[in-house]
């Protein structure tokens, strides 16, 4: 019961509560009313002022605009707004008097119109023709008289009832009969303002310099320590750097050529091959270096195919520098007047063979006295080979004479023949193991000791080579016939070079090659004869080596052990050379190699030293008829051979 009556009593304090709130926003409403009946008293005495002025211009009011003057304050304003309105029309126009003035020019660019259509989107484009102006509206020309307008010139230049000669491009009141400057003065213009014929000007701007930046560009270079230099030089990218700057300076130095920049490394295709003629043969230049040929033998040469001036060539072991490697490798550069080689090879054992990747311009084989294969590659930082093969029964374990790639660039293999008869094929990628491997032994299977093998013209199959037990053979890698096949014999001492006929002409002599001997004898033969077809004998002591000219069918190169280099020219003697060369009587010129321009020749002797030969036009460079002279001389060969048969048990001698 206590509960009820506490209840009552606080919904009567409520209840009370709500009346007096009510009661307060009515006392509120009433003052706002009154509030704003006096501002409404304030505007009417407003109203009767403005009555009063138009009273004192004379200008009468209606009884409906003094009936209204109590009506809505809106009201009220919208009559004195038409009121004033209809005062400035019957103002009379004061005339205004001109006067000369400065004129100030202004050049304000032009906004860049562009039109967007469904087709094309295209700037608006302006043309004058027979008096007449043409705009290009889109896909739509409109063509219409010249009329003076505010585009051209001003409205009223030709009369006040002409207006703008395109209504579908004006609005609504663009030229009214009342404008501002009705009574300027007409400027007659013939011809429309010169930039709408102009393209927008862009100018490149600045981006502001913040603080920031200008401290950035205050700050000094810190110098970095001596620990830091020593990283940055032991890094692969500063050896790679500093190696390649300073063979383009060295270049530099001794050369006058723009050339000086041609990076090997980068395969670049812009190499050029330097032959230069001479008179008949002379020495242009040597490569010789103090440290890594100096007394080391040169064992084998060879010109790149993918850069001509390139040439590498095979050491074998110093003996008076027996901490330095065994097997040395260095290419040089017939180029360039440099006296450094352009790359530096080296391995453990000495390298008795060497060639250029045919197909891989970057990568050099050798072949060692210990009977391993490596390869070397000029991308890499590293003087030491790349790849080795192992020295186990799967592969070679005596010298290595005979290196070669032959096949095409999609297939192709390296070729490897041993002293001990072994012949490999290798894949360029692979070194673990050779793809094929087989045995050159002659008849009993008694192992051929070979010491120069050479591809016949265009043949991955067949080959000839020479041994040191006098003999020379033809053989074939696959087929039912692998192995040795024919075997000729005519030499009386060991052979120290073979040479294949290569050159491509009229007539195909590819079944003929040469062979040097340590009997001072050098023999011209035919796969198809068991005997040898000739045999020059001018030399005095070993030849070393020999080699078919590539551009002449008849010329041929020959080296021996009295420094002498011998160039002989079939089409002309048979039985002297057509030029010789002596080039120290102390020295023996082991190995010699033409470059593919047949009109220089390279030789290294038994010191390290290399020599460049210029052989003259007249003995480098065939004539039209030289195929077929040669193929004369060879009938005569076999003639006299025919008869010397009949008077002598020795055919040749």
């Amino acid at each position: 019961m206590a509960d009820r009556k506490a209840e009552l009593e606080r919904k009567k304090a409520k209840l009370a509560q709500m009346r007096e709130e009510k009661k307060r926003k009515e006392d509120r409403k009433k003052k706002e009313d009154t509030e704003q009946a006096t501002k409404q008293s304030g505007k009417t005495a407003v109203h009767t002022d403005a009555d009063e002025l138009l009273k004192d211009l004379g200008i009468p009011l209606s009884a409906s605009s003094s009936a209204s003057a109590g009506s809505s304050p809106q009201k009220a304003t919208d009559k004195v707004e038409s009121v004033q309105s209809s005062a400035a029309r019957s103002s009379p126009r004061v005339s205004k008097k001109l006067q000369m003035t400065q004129v100030t020019q202004t050049n304000i660019p032009p906004r860049e119109l562009v039109t967007y259509t469904k087709e094309t989107q295209t700037p608006h484009e302006t043309a004058e023709r027979d008096g007449h102006i043409v705009l290009d509206h889109g896909n739509e020309l409109l063509e219409g008289p010249r009329i003076a307008s505010p585009r051209y010139g001003s409205p009223h230049s030709i009369g006040s009832n002409h207006r703008f000669g395109y209504p579908h491009l004006e609005w609504d009141d663009e030229f009214g009969l009342h404008d501002d400057d009705a009574d300027s003065v007409d400027v007659p213009v013939s011809t429309p303002p010169s930039h709408l014929h102009k393209m927008p000007q862009v100018e490149m701007v600045q981006p502001h310099a913040t603080p920031e930046d200008q401290v950035k560009k205050e700050e000094p270079v810190r110098e970095i320590s001596e620990e830091e230099k020593q990283q940055v030089m032991m890094s692969e990218d500063f050896k790679r750097f500093f190696e390649r700057t300073s063979r383009v300076m060295e270049r530099a130095i001794t050369e006058q050529d723009k050339g000086i920049f041609i990076d090997y490394v980068g395969a670049s295709k812009d190499a050029e091959s330097n032959g230069q003629p001479g008179e008949r043969l002379k020495i242009s230049r040597d490569f010789f270096d103090e440290r890594w040929s100096k007394h080391r033998n040169v064992t084998c040469l060879d010109w790149s195919t993918q850069f001509p001036e390139l040439l590498v060539a095979s050491y074998g072991t110093n003996e008076e520098s027996p901490h330095e490697p065994d097997g040395v490798a260095l290419v040089w550069n017939a180029k360039f007047k440099t006296t450094t080689p352009e790359y530096i090879f080296h391995c453990q054992s000495a390298v008795m063979s060497t060639c250029f990747a045919k197909f891989h311009p970057n990568l050099i084989i050798g072949g060692t006295y210990s009977g391993q294969i490596v390869l070397w590659d000029n991308r890499s930082n590293r003087r030491t080979p790349v790849q080795r093969t192992p020295l186990s029964s799967a592969s070679h374990t005596h010298p290595v004479y005979c290196v070669n790639v032959v096949g095409t660039q999609n297939a192709h293999n390296l070729i490897s023949v041993s002293t001990d008869g072994k012949m490999c094929s290798w894949s360029l990628d692979i070194f673990s193991q050779p793809q094929d491997s087989m045995e050159l032994q002659e008849k009993h299977a008694k192992s051929v000791a070979v010491t120069s093998f050479s591809f016949l013209s265009g043949d991955v199959n067949n080959f000839v080579g020479g041994s040191e037990d006098c003999s020379v053979f033809t053989a074939c890698r696959h087929g039912s016939k692998a192995g040795i096949g024919e075997i000729y014999e005519g030499h009386q001492g060991p052979i120290t070079g073979i040479d294949c006929h290569t050159t491509v002409g009229q007539i195909d002599f590819s079944s003929y090659f040469l062979t040097s001997s340590m009997d001072w004898t050098i023999k011209l033969w035919s796969i198809k004869e068991q005997k040898p077809l000739y045999s020059f004998e001018d030399n005095n002591d070993y030849v070393l080596d020999v080699k078919w000219s590539p551009v002449h069918p008849a010329v041929f190169a020959s080296t021996d052990c009295m420094g002498r280099l011998d160039l002989w020219n079939l089409n002309n003697d048979t039985e002297v050379p057509t030029a010789s060369l002596h080039v120290d009587p102390n020295v023996a010129l082991n190995k010699c190699k033409w470059h593919s321009n047949g009109h220089l020749i390279a030789a290294g002797d038994d010191q390290g030293r290399i020599y460049m030969c210029d052989v003259g036009e007249s003995i480098a460079n065939p004539r039209l008829d030289e195929w077929s002279k040669f193929a004369y001389t060879l009938q005569e060969i076999r003639t006299n051979m025919a008869e010397n048969e009949d008077t002598s048990a020795d055919p040749i001698r």
